[in-house]
């Protein structure tokens, strides 16, 4: 099934652990993952693997968002990016990886700012396991702080992702800097999908919407061993629409990892089903404009 309005991509990644080091991809044995079992993603995935899923589909632009590359050579991951952009077109932008905690981050953030495509960094705060444990997460470190006001200072938006029991400091930390772009990853990982998990999920997103300088995408919603279906989100996605509004939300495919837990088209059409009865100009947002907006892709 195709769609009616173009896509850009939100959040989609490309590797080659043949030729570069992913130690999540490339070691043994594999790491605990949320999806379980990702050995089949483990291989190269390519700009014309992810146009054959995306068969179909109008994809006109992309966030390729870091991949958890060496963290001995963040801006190495950027000359690659630089490489496949001149070869493919694609990506349109990047996400790219940077410690905000570690000494070297300043230089880091200077290198980024010279290549052209870069709109953003990612790198995943300390996280509790569970929301039963009440113990502070990264993103009320000090030295986390003042690396985060570094890349404020920078002009670089900030891509998140945290269980949603962390929520709460990121909404303080939108809070404390209102300059700050804060893009939420993955819909703020509702995994437990009882009638308790997604209270404090919706609770939890409900704070971080109140922030108007944070928006979502809605990605990452697999579950392990069940299928991506339409009944099992569709509640998440439209909860996740009306907190956020559909000026501050936008769809991504979490290509190639959703592909554990779907096809691009199961995952796309169901967004469209979902969305079917929404005003076309909001499908256009959530699909394209959103995400063109919040990476400034139309001048890239």
């Amino acid at each position: 099934m195709s769609i009616e309005p173009p896509i850009a991509d939100a959040h989609q990644h490309f590797w080659d652990p043949r030729a570069n080091y992913h130690p999540w991809l490339c070691d043994e044995p594999p790491i605990p993952f949320r999806y379980g079992d990702y050995r089949p993603i483990r291989g190269p995935y390519l700009p014309a693997d992810y146009l054959a899923d995306a068969a179909g589909y109008r994809v006109l632009k992309t966030v390729y968002v870091e991949t958890e590359w060496d963290p001995r050579d963040p801006i190495g991951e950027m000359r690659y990016v630089a490489r496949l952009r001149r070869e493919t077109g694609f990506p349109t932008v990047a996400v790219a990886q940077a410690w905000l905690d570690r000494d070297d981050l300043p230089a880091v953030l200077d290198a980024l700012a010279a290549f052209p495509f870069v709109r953003g960094v990612r790198h995943k705060p300390r996280a509790n396991r569970s929301p039963t444990d009440g113990a502070p997460g990264g993103m009320t470190d000090a030295k986390w702080r003042r690396g985060f006001a570094a890349l404020v200072r920078s002009g670089l938006r900030f891509d998140l992702q945290t269980p949603w029991w962390h929520l709460g400091e990121a909404a303080r930390l939108a809070a404390d800097f209102p300059d700050a772009r804060i893009v939420l990853n993955h819909t703020g990982l509702p995994a437990d999908r009882s009638a308790a998990g997604l209270a404090g999920w919706r609770a939890a997103m409900a704070s971080l919407a109140r922030c108007p300088n944070v928006a979502v995408k809605i990605s990452g919603l697999g579950q392990p061993g069940e299928p991506w279906t339409v009944e099992a989100n569709r509640a998440i996605v439209l909860t996740a629409i009306e907190l956020f509004g559909t000026d501050r939300a936008m769809f991504a495919s979490n290509f190639p990892v959703d592909r554990l837990c779907a096809t691009f088209d199961a995952i796309y059409s169901g967004f469209a089903e979902i969305v079917r009865a929404f005003p076309a100009s909001e499908r256009h947002a959530l699909f394209h404009d959103n995400a063109v907006r919040w990476y400034a892709m139309a001048a890239a």
